[in-house]
């Protein structure tokens, strides 16, 4: 078991990475929770129910409740967060008592911000079953739930009080969520080390494909290396921390114009957002011709499809650039936008969607390339 730990201002807290590790959470809940009488349990329908089993049989000396919700990003709404803090409430959780997200990043955005809130702020503790959660969403505190304007629009920062990712969780993880978890890797090697997309290249199969379990493990323990040290610089997103949202911008908007429906998933939209911000990279000046090859070699190397053709046309353009203006980095004129200059090197330019994003895409739509 690797153990991470993640510094920032308001918290320090330990990320424990390995296999087969939730039978451990009775000794960490010992350690973090010494003071917990009652924990609910957030989980999903679509988690089996075997992690749920583990996790309730190694919780001792407190009153274990739970809730499973429904599937899928619509459950980040105020409906669904008011269900769990009901729970709370109906049960009289104390401050000393816990909220624990057991699922993907839906499920941990969503408790995470319940936990931030009720009584102003219980014990909260990640354990993602997702490759995406794992490698991103679970670490650096960002909590929060949507609305009709946008994604996260509506959260928090809260710092969990420890995370636990157990990679045996990925046996049972449909492929497409498995190459949505690996845009966010993607995501760290382009924006901060060019050795680790160098090592993507040659391990990205095995990773998608769940060849090597210690190799899957060293691509998270990677992934959330570099969130940490992210988030310690920068805990609220005042500068950096920006630069994880890179291709984040047009993926938040695909997301939104298709009602967060199946038609295309978090790590999917950001898979097609980074190779738009990469193109638009070049085409302003900065990243060189060869070094977007390499990136658009790699994604055909591993059949990553960034396509959006199907989902942004002429009739919903202007919805998606109004999504794409009502963005957190949006200040309704300006827009801070994530720039690539080479390959784990970033820049943040803070600009107008009118001189980067609308001419890059009405163009793609004019051609019909994308």
């Amino acid at each position: 078991m690797k153990i991470l730990n993640v510094h920032t201002l308001s918290k320090k807290y330990p990320i424990f990475i390995g296999n087969n590790i939730l039978s451990k959470f009775h000794s960490l809940q010992g350690k973090f929770l010494k003071k917990t009488k009652k924990v609910l349990v957030v989980t999903s329908k679509n988690i089996p129910s075997k992690y749920t089993l583990e996790l309730k049989r190694k919780i001792t000396n407190a009153k274990v409740f739970s809730i499973s919700l429904p599937d899928g990003e619509r459950i980040k709404s105020d409906k669904y967060l008011f269900q769990i803090t009901n729970i709370l409430s109906k049960n009289n959780f104390s401050r000393e008592d816990c909220l624990i997200a057991l699922g993907g990043g839906v499920i941990g955005d969503l408790s995470g911000f319940a936990a931030s809130i009720y009584k102003r702020g219980i014990n909260f503790v990640q354990i993602p079953t997702t490759l995406l959660s794992q490698v991103d969403s679970s670490v650096g505190g960002k909590t929060g739930i949507n609305n009709q304007f946008g994604k996260n629009l509506i959260g928090t920062f809260y710092q969990p009080s420890f995370v636990l990712i157990d990679s045996q969780t990925l046996k049972t993880l449909p492929y497409r969520e498995m190459v949505a978890g690996f845009a966010e890797i993607l995501k760290y090697a382009l924006i901060l080390d060019k050795k680790f997309f160098k090592w993507l290249e040659k391990n990205g199969e095995v990773i998608l494909k769940r060849k090597n379990f210690k190799i899957i493990e060293q691509a998270i323990y990677q992934s959330c290396r570099h969130k940490a040290f992210v988030v310690k610089k920068d805990e609220k997103e005042k500068n950096i921390r920006a630069i994880l949202n890179f291709g984040h911008t047009f993926a938040h908007a695909l997301e939104t114009v298709t009602n967060y429906s199946k038609t295309i998933i978090h790590g999917e939209a950001v898979l097609i957002g980074m190779v738009v911000a990469s193109r638009l990279s070049n085409q302003l000046g900065y990243l060189p011709s060869v070094e977007l090859k390499k990136i658009i070699n790699l994604y055909n190397q591993l059949n990553l499809k960034f396509s959006y053709s199907k989902i942004v046309k002429n009739k919903n353009l202007k919805k998606v650039f109004t999504i794409m203006n009502n963005d957190k980095k949006s200040d309704g004129k300006n827009i801070k936008i994530i720039l690539l200059k080479k390959i784990g090197s970033f820049i943040i330019k803070e600009t107008t969607l009118k001189k980067s994003f609308i001419p890059l895409i009405e163009k793609d739509l004019k051609n019909g390339i994308y």
